[in-house]
Parts: C-alpha cells; sequence; structure tokens
C-alpha cells in the first residue's frame, strides 16, 4: 500500500475549525497508476471521455424516469402510439390529427420537425448564458402524453443507458397511481390534525385500493418491460440484469391534502412492496404554493416517518438561488428536511451557504450520514449554478456524503459520464477521490441489506465489515463469510460487483495505456 493521503483539492481553504477534518486515504499501486493516466489524458477529449465512460461510477439515486428517457426514443413512441403534436406549442397530443397538428411519425422522416421536437421537449440548444428554468420543467408538459403510456418501455431504455454508463443499480421516480390518489385526497378533503386525516385515509380500505392499483400499474410496468427487453431470452438487453426500485413522487405543487394522500401511498407502498423504497417531493420548489407549504409539508413528513418507520425519504431541498425567490425563502429548506422531516437524503441542496446556520446544517448531515445528491448539469440549466458557486466542495470539506447524479438526463441531453467528468474536471479530483464517489452511490442507495462498508466511510475511509474484511475486494471467490453476506444482502453485493469492475478498470488502465 501506498500512504499517499488524497485528500479533497479544495480542503485546505473550505474546511473551518468546527468543520470534521478527513481521514487520510491511502491509495494503491493501481489506483496511484490509474490516477497518473487520468493526469495524461487531461486535455484529451477523446481519451478522456473514454475514459469516464468505462470508469464504474455505482448508481443513481437522483432520477425521474419521465425526464431519464432519450428524447428520440421518446418521439418514436410517439410515432408507435399515433399520438399527434400540437404544431404551434410542440406538445405531444391525442389522435386525431387535426388543424395545427401533425402526426408525430412526421418526425421519422422530416428532419427539421423532429429537430424542433427535440429542441421543445428537452435543453438540446438552449442558450447556455440564459436561465433555463422555464424551459426546463416545461418540457414535461409537451412529452407527457408519451410517457404515461408506457413506464415499462421507458424503464428499457433507461436501464440499458444505466448499465451501458457502468452503473449498477438505479432508483427512479415515479407517480404511482396518481389519478386515484388525487380522487381519494379529494373525497377525504384537508384536516389539520395529521393522525386524523391519516385515519380517514385508510379508514374503509380506501388507501389500500390505491396502494393496490399502485402495485398493479408496476406488474404491468414490469410484464412491459422485459418483453421491451426481451429479458429471459438470447436477445435480452443489458438492462434486463439492473437491480431497479422505484421512488414516489409528491406533487408539492398541490394542495395540502393531495400532497398528504400521495405522501402516505408512497409510504405504504415502501413498507408492502419491495419494488418501491421511498417517496421524493417533486415540482418546482420555487413555485409559490411549493414556498407557502414548504414547513407544513415537512411536518407531514414528520408525522408519517412515525406510522411508516421502514419507508426512506429523500427530498429534493434547496433547489433555489438568489433572484429567484425572495431572501427569507432561502433560509431554512435543507435544515427542515434534515431536522424536522429526517430526510435520508437531500437532493440538490444548491442553496446550502444562503441558509442560517448552515454550517449547523452541514455538520448534523455529516453526523447523520444524510448524503446529497449532486446532478450538476441540471443545476446548471435550471439556476445558472456552476463551478466555484456550486456547494460541493463545501459539503465535501463538511464530511457530507456525495453522491453524483443525472436528475433528468434525457432532458439535460447528457448521461452520468459527463457529470463525473465535469466534477473531476471543475474541481481537479483524483481517481481515488472519484472511485469514493462512484462508492457513496451504492453506500447511500436504498437498497435492503447490510453495507459491504463498515460505519461511516465518508469520515473514516471504505473499510469492509468483518465477514469481509480478509479477502482481496472484487475478487470471484471471497471467503466463506463475505460470500454469506453477499448472498444474503442486495446492497452488498451491488458494491462487491462494483469493487469486481474496479478492479478490472485498474488493470485495463495499466495493461492498456
Amino acid at each position: 500500500m501506498l500512504t499517499t493521503a488524497v485528500l479533497p483539492a479544495h480542503a485546505a481553504t473550505a474546511r473551518t475549525a468546527s468543520a470534521p477534518a478527513y481521514a487520510p486515504r491511502p491509495t494503491t499501486a493501481a489506483e496511484a497508476a490509474t490516477n497518473a493516466y487520468l493526469t495524461s489524458v487531461r486535455g484529451k477529449p477523446a481519451r478522456l471521455r473514454a475514459f469516464f465512460t468505462r470508469l464504474p461510477k455505482g448508481g443513481d439515486l437522483h432520477n425521474h424516469l419521465s425526464g431519464a428517457v432519450s428524447t428520440d426514443y421518446l418521439i418514436e413512441l410517439a410515432a408507435q402510439d399515433g399520438l399527434c403534436v400540437d404544431t404551434t406549442t410542440l406538445t405531444a397530443v391525442e389522435p386525431p390529427c387535426g388543424p395545427g397538428t401533425r402526426p408525430a411519425a412526421d418526425a421519422r422522416t422530416d428532419r427539421a420537425f423532429h429537430d424542433a421536437i427535440v429542441r421543445a421537449w428537452s435543453m438540446q440548444d438552449f442558450p447556455p448564458d440564459q436561465s433555463g428554468h422555464d424551459h426546463f420543467f416545461d418540457t414535461f408538459n409537451k412529452f407527457g402524453e408519451v410517457t404515461w403510456r408506457h413506464r415499462g418501455k421507458l424503464l428499457t431504455d433507461v436501464a440499458d443507458t444505466v448499465v451501458r454508463q457502468n452503473q449498477f443499480y438505479l432508483e427512479t421516480m415515479v407517480s404511482p397511481a396518481s389519478d386515484s390518489a388525487k380522487q381519494l385526497a379529494a373525497q377525504v378533503g384537508w384536516d389539520p390534525d395529521f393522525a386524523a386525516l391519516h385515519d380517514k385515509l385508510v379508514a374503509g380500505g380506501k388507501l389500500d385500493k390505491v396502494v393496490a392499483e399502485a402495485r398493479t400499474e408496476a406488474d404491468d410496468a414490469d410484464r412491459e418491460f422485459h418483453k421491451a427487453a426481451g429479458c429471459g431470452t438470447a436477445a435480452a438487453h443489458p438492462g434486463c440484469r439492473l437491480p431497479v426500485r422505484w421512488i414516489s413522487q409528491v406533487s408539492r405543487g398541490s394542495a395540502p391534502e393531495r400532497v398528504f394522500t400521495q405522501m402516505a401511498l408512497g409510504m405504504r407502498l415502501a413498507e408492502r412492496d419491495p419494488r418501491f423504497v421511498a417517496v421524493n417531493l417533486v415540482q418546482p420548489e420555487d413555485w409559490d404554493s411549493s414556498l407557502r407549504d414548504y414547513s407544513l409539508q415537512m411536518r407531514m413528513l414528520r408525522y408519517l416517518r412515525g406510522v411508516y418507520p421502514q419507508a426512506h425519504v429523500t427530498l429534493h431541498a434547496g433547489e433555489l438561488w438568489p433572484g429567484l425567490v425572495k431572501p427569507e425563502d432561502l433560509k431554512f429548506h435543507i435544515r427542515e428536511a434534515v431536522d424536522v422531516a429526517g430526510t435520508d437524503r437531500v437532493g440538490h441542496g444548491v442553496d446550502l451557504v444562503h441558509e442560517d446556520d448552515w454550517q449547523r446544517t452541514a455538520r448534523t448531515m455529516a453526523a447523520r450520514q444524510v448524503a446529497v445528491e449532486v446532478p450538476f448539469t441540471s443545476n446548471a440549466q435550471i439556476l445558472g449554478v456552476r463551478g466555484a458557486e456550486h456547494p460541493f466542495n463545501t459539503y465535501r470539506a463538511y464530511g457530507v456524503p456525495v453522491v453524483l447524479a443525472t436528475d433528468d438526463p434525457g432532458v439535460s441531453r447528457i448521461d452520468i459520464s459527463h457529470e463525473y467528468q465535469y466534477a473531476a474536471e471543475t474541481y481537479n479530483l483524483s481517481y481515488p477521490v472519484l472511485k469514493d464517489l462512484a462508492r457513496a452511490s451504492l453506500r447511500y442507495a436504498f437498497l435492503p441489506g447490510k453495507s459491504l462498508w463498515q460505519g461511516n466511510p465518508t469520515r473514516d475511509g471504505y473499510r469492509p465489515v468483518a465477514a469481509c474484511r480478509g479477502a482481496h475486494l472484487g475478487i470471484t471467490d471471497p471467503t466463506p463469510s463475505c460470500r454469506l453476506l453477499l448472498a444474503t444482502s442486495p446492497k452488498a453485493a451491488a458494491e462487491w460487483r462494483q469493487e469486481t469492475a474496479f478492479r478490472q478498470f485498474e488493470n485495463m488502465v495499466r495493461t492498456n495505456r
């Protein structure tokens, strides 16, 4: 083992006296050689892109299914379904195609029409010096008529991409039984007494009927996915071997009774169906209704976490920036997500240093191992936040677990390799740091079972648990105790697969430089 400690390049300047120091990070000879190669190809775009494409990159934990699908595939699905496109707004609409619309199938042969749809349904060619906030969120309404029909086919496209990007796990967000949840909320109405409101939802099995519908939706999506991906056949797609879990979206801009109902539905699902693991609030955090009800929604989650203690929570929080909202709205969102809702992870967290007593929040996140999900490109496109303005360095200096994610890669027209390369180039990250970022995305995933890593690896380093301590990580024949852990823990199994991939990657770099 080499004894060189690899610390974040920013640590000396970003750390304060109250922030925890990183444990020394010894590097292996293989890691040092791989890092040397990475250094040698900086400034060589083709080789750098190849490096990051082949780099094992853990899991994607912040991913919206409808926004993750390739825009080109969405256009093809619209054509297959006989949908039409409004020629003024470029919004997909139901057939028949009347005046002012064109068949989506025309995009197969009319390149100008195809490219116009791509620009409307994604950030393609959007001027980088302009705010993309409204255009970004408007895309979902434009292609929404396509995405609700084919959850399984959408997953086929996304899962294949994840595997080809050398990732080993996916958590993706959907809105289960959305219409029925909306109807149930309207039927029950609002009650500020959360316990009474929950009692009304479950009375007579009302909520359980919606849960059953959501599970049937998932069954249908599974069947469509397996058929579209050819799973179990000689022509099986790469995505067939990818572990996937669903996160239930909650429409934070809706009326309080609907928000509460969606929360309860998602958390009840997470405790009753292993395919579902968590809930998350979606829609713009800066909408008037989102800002008005933010604290109320955090209290809803605090109550429901007591009812459904096995369900996970990950929250879009702090996806804000000065000028987008009033100064008073920048002061508390991440803090309340952590302290009130007790979130397991924070999505975005961009406005951290604009919050009151943000250092305490960062220390709390580090102590509780509340990971922050960082999708650099969407932060730049929606908020205009890039480089030194982003709190990436600050989170890491305070010992907060950081995982890189894509958010809506179809809309953003990027992939996870792009995000890792951006991080490496912008913050001068070494290969061992990138490796630990990838490890973090599995360590803080909502996969069931014990982790391969003991304790707090962000603070103490990635050290194997006792069962695997004597094993050479990633080899095909682990020790008996380690083999038992891998057989009983889906999380440890995914982490082990990544360690195997790291060994292969490092060997490839050394032998084929």
